[in-house]
């Protein structure tokens, strides 16, 4: 593989352990990682990339989001309900899907966080209908060019059995997790450097047994893969397992085995006191989805009591029928604005919401290897051209959560180009946006 120098950069965020910013300088990546960072870096018979007036940072790191979701945005229905009649509302839409639309779903979503700056993705895919399988959206991953973890999600429990989905949509556990075993031979990728990685994922409390909780900790640990699920999104969250357990989410997550640093949990809107310290002390990570937080009126996650705690901290878009898109340069925005409107103007800065969204969200998905511009890191990075309107007038270059532009110019994941002067440049975008839209029609009845 030939390498690449990325030169004369007006500024370079690397989110290193010292926290560095250059200004001024040159980048070489090659064989898949950051070999060097300095001033005048010779060119060596690199493929060169001019970086004037542009911003260098680590590629943002997405730790949660539903990308089959991207065929039900703004569905009327569900447009202004709480999330289990949200749910409800679109269980029989998703109930439709097969492998044609989990596969170019993930291509439109996947392709929409890289040009807002994504080069690493996780998904949750708990819905398997009509013969699709976790393969279909690793497929798109792979076309696409991103870093991806896909997790194997699951539901079980259904409507008759008091859980939340109808029963159609529900799998037996024994296939659940025969399948999770599957998926991780054919794909689970250990190295440093990897490009695709599975975990382990029951969708959430309400919809699957504590059997299945515990089943699927033990499965990951003997494999070697991550535990994610969605916790404590909303009050009606607290109140189900209050009801159905008679403890708390962070409690019911410790009793079966779903605390530790190799687990992660979506939201996390409602933890209180005890359950931070919790995450804290056995290293659990968090996934916050503020926009998803936003539009189904779940609240503001506690990411600052989080984070003074030590609780490690991620960003997520979350399904975009719950966001309505996927941009994670605005998600980042949005956590730190959401912060400040909880606790004051001073409560998160440009600066750290932007560390939540690189080395943050790596951290989280178990990747120091990411998420940070450093020698020996991955070659995965985001270059912002702040030439045009929206960063006009911006004294301070590294504050493009303030004024900034929310699209990158280029961005580079293991040293390979995904986007080329603001396009997509590993597949056809414009042919998958149009079969998405004849998806969508067909499934709205159009």
């Amino acid at each position: 593989m030939g390498h690449v120098l990325i030169q004369g950069a007006e500024l370079i965020v690397t989110m290193d352990d010292e926290r560095r910013e250059l200004a001024g300088a040159d980048l070489r990546l090659r064989d898949g990682c950051v070999a060097e960072i300095g001033t005048g870096l010779a060119p060596e018979g690199a493929e060169i990339v001019r970086a004037d007036g542009c911003l260098v940072t680590p590629g943002l790191v997405n730790t949660h989001h539903h990308l089959s979701q991207c065929l039900t945005r703004a569905v009327p229905g569900a447009q202004d309900a709480l999330l289990f009649g949200w749910l409800k509302t679109l269980y029989p839409i998703w109930s439709r899907f097969g492998p044609e639309e989990f596969r170019v779903s993930a291509l439109v979503g996947l392709s929409e966080l890289a040009l807002s700056g994504c080069t690493m993705s996780s998904d949750h895919q708990y819905l398997y209908p009509n013969g699709a399988r976790l393969d279909d959206t690793i497929a798109a991953a792979r076309e696409v060019g991103i870093r991806f973890h896909a997790t194997r999600g699951a539901m079980s429990i259904g409507e008759s059995k008091g859980g939340l989905p109808p029963d159609g949509l529900v799998e037996a556990e024994p296939a659940i997790l025969e399948d999770c075993i599957r998926v991780i031979d054919a794909f689970h990728d250990p190295d440093p450097g990897a490009m695709i990685r599975v975990g382990v994922a029951p969708c959430s409390p309400f919809t699957v047994s504590p059997e299945l909780m515990r089943d699927a900790a033990l499965l990951a640990r003997d494999k070697g893969v991550r535990l994610h699920t969605h916790l404590a999104e909303n009050d009606e969250d607290i109140a189900y397992s209050l009801d159905r357990f008679g403890c708390r989410p962070g409690q019911y997550a410790e009793d079966l085995g779903w605390t530790g640093d190799d687990v992660w949990h979506a939201h996390c809107v409602k933890l209180d006191g005890r359950e931070i310290s919790l995450f804290a002390q056995s290293r659990t990570g968090v996934a916050h989805c503020p926009c998803s937080n936003c539009r189904l009126g779940s609240g503001i996650a506690p990411v600052r009591a989080m984070r003074d705690a030590g609780v490690r901290v991620g960003l997520g878009v979350d399904g975009s029928a719950s966001n309505d898109g996927g941009n994670l340069i605005g998600e980042a925005r949005q956590a730190m604005l959401l912060q400040r409107v909880a606790l004051g103007a001073d409560a998160m800065s440009a600066r750290e919401a932007l560390e939540i969204a690189t080395r943050g969200g790596a951290d989280v998905l178990g990747r120091p290897d990411c998420g940070r511009l450093a020698p020996g890191m991955r070659a995965d990075l985001a270059i912002w051209d702040m030439s045009g309107i929206e960063a006009a007038g911006l004294w301070d270059r590294a504050a493009i959560l303030l004024a900034g532009p929310n699209r990158v110019r280029d961005l580079f994941v293991e040293g390979r180009q995904v986007v080329r002067d603001g396009r997509i440049v590993t597949h056809d975008l414009g042919r998958a946006v149009a079969a998405q839209t004849r998806i969508a029609r067909r499934l709205a009845g159009l």
